[in-house]
C-alpha cells in the first residue's frame, strides 16, 4: 500500500501484533482484548495517500510503566498506551529541495505514548535509556536512534503549580543526549516568553 494504488487493502502484520504483544507485557501494560485500527487523515509529502493506518481509539496495551531511577530515587513513569500504526516515507531535506524514501512506509512500528511524568532533562533521558534496555533485551528492536529503528517525539511545558502549561512537540531528534538537550533548550525559551508576558502556542517545533 505504499503508494495507495487502488482496490489495494492493507493485510495485517501477525509478527508486528506479536512484537506490539511482547512490548506491552514488558512495560507492564494492560493488554486490549479488542484491538482496531483507524485511518489517521492529515496531508504531508511522507504519507501519500493522505490518511496512516493506526490504533486510534483501541491501542494493543494500556496503563503501563517503566521504573527509573535518578540520583538514588526511584520513580515510575506511566505508560499510556502501546499502539501499533504503519510507518511513513523517511523525509531527506537538502538546500531547496526534499527527498522520500518509501521503503518503510507501511511497516509496522510500535509507538509508545508517555505520562507527562518526568520532571526534567535527566528523568526523560533515564527513562529513554531504560526503554532501549527493555526493547533490546526482549529483542524486539535494535533500537539504532541514528538508524531511525528507535525514534523519539518531546513534549514539553512549564508550569509554576502542579498543573501542566501548553506543550509543544519537538520532532526529530537523534539520539538520547540530543533529548536531555532539547527539553533544556524548548523549556528555557518557554520560561523567556512567559516571563515577557507572552503566551506559549501548542505547536510541532
Amino acid at each position: 500500500i505504499d503508494f495507495a494504488l487502488p482496490g489495494v487493502l492493507p493485510c495485517i502484520n501477525e509478527y508486528g501484533i506479536e512484537l506490539g504483544l511482547k512490548a506491552a507485557l514488558a512495560l507492564n501494560c494492560t493488554i486490549n482484548k479488542k484491538v482496531m485500527f483507524d485511518r489517521k487523515n492529515y496531508f504531508y509529502p511522507d504519507l501519500p495517500k493522505g490518511y496512516q493506518i493506526t490504533q486510534a481509539r483501541n491501542p494493543i496495551g494500556v496503563n503501563g510503566y517503566v521504573e527509573i531511577e535518578v540520583d538514588g530515587i526511584k520513580k515510575k513513569i506511566g505508560i499510556h498506551d502501546i499502539h501499533i500504526e504503519e510507518d511513513t516515507c523517511k523525509s531527506t531535506h537538502a538546500d531547496t529541495k526534499s527527498y522520500l524514501d518509501f521503503n518503510r512506509n507501511g511497516v509496522p512500528l510500535i509507538e509508545i505514548v508517555s505520562e507527562p511524568d518526568m520532571a526534567n532533562e535527566k528523568e526523560a533521558m533515564v527513562y529513554l535509556e531504560k526503554l532501549r534496555e527493555i526493547l533490546l533485551y526482549i529483542n524486539v528492536s535494535d533500537c539504532k536512534m541514528e538508524e531511525g529503528s528507535m525514534r523519539c517525539d518531546v513534549n514539553v511545558s512549564v508550569s509554576k503549580t502542579e498543573a501542566l502549561g501548553t506543550r509543544t512537540e519537538t520532532k526529530n531528534i537523534g539520539s538520547i543526549s540530543s533529548v536531555g538537550r532539547a527539553i533544556l533548550v524548548e523549556s528555557d525559551r518557554q520560561i523567556k516568553e512567559l516571563e515577557q508576558g507572552n503566551r506559549i502556542v501548542e505547536e510541532t517545533r
